[in-house]
């Protein structure tokens, strides 16, 4: 069985009680930029760039958010996407995920990328993402 291939993590996401404060916060004490905005049906984010190393974070805010502080003894944080540089490998991986019996999605497209979601056995959530053009 061969696996696919993916070049990296593309971006970490984050839930945030507050998705202004931390890319302040991120901007300020860690010298991130911002680089977009994305938003979906209930929910926005502020992505974030350290240029030097090319690595983007997120802060998404939803407006579900009860504003409770995080809780390093319990599970979860939003999710964590690996970049993939063709959007037909994403493809690839669904056909894999789907061997594998895989918890995911298909494949969505949006302005912002292409991305095919999945979940760990705890229901984590991680993402194939594809973006043109991505940092």
């Amino acid at each position: 069985m061969t696996i696919p291939k993916f070049a990296g993590v593309s971006h970490i996401s984050f839930s945030a009680r507050d998705a202004e404060a931390c890319a302040t916060w991120w901007h300020d004490v860690m010298g991130f930029e911002e680089n977009a905005r994305v938003s979906g049906e209930d929910w926005f984010g502020i992505v974030l760039l350290h240029a030097p190393t090319s690595t983007l974070v997120e802060f998404q805010q939803h407006a579900s958010n009860n504003a409770e502080p995080f809780d390093a003894m319990r599970t979860g944080f939003d999710h964590m996407g690996f970049r993939v540089t063709d959007p037909s490998q994403l493809s690839e991986w669904e056909e894999h995920f789907q061997r594998l019996e895989v918890d995911h999605t298909p494949t969505v497209h949006a302005d912002y990328g292409s991305v095919l979601t999945f979940r760990d056995p705890d229901k984590r959530q991680y993402e194939m993402f594809f973006r043109p053009n991505h940092p």
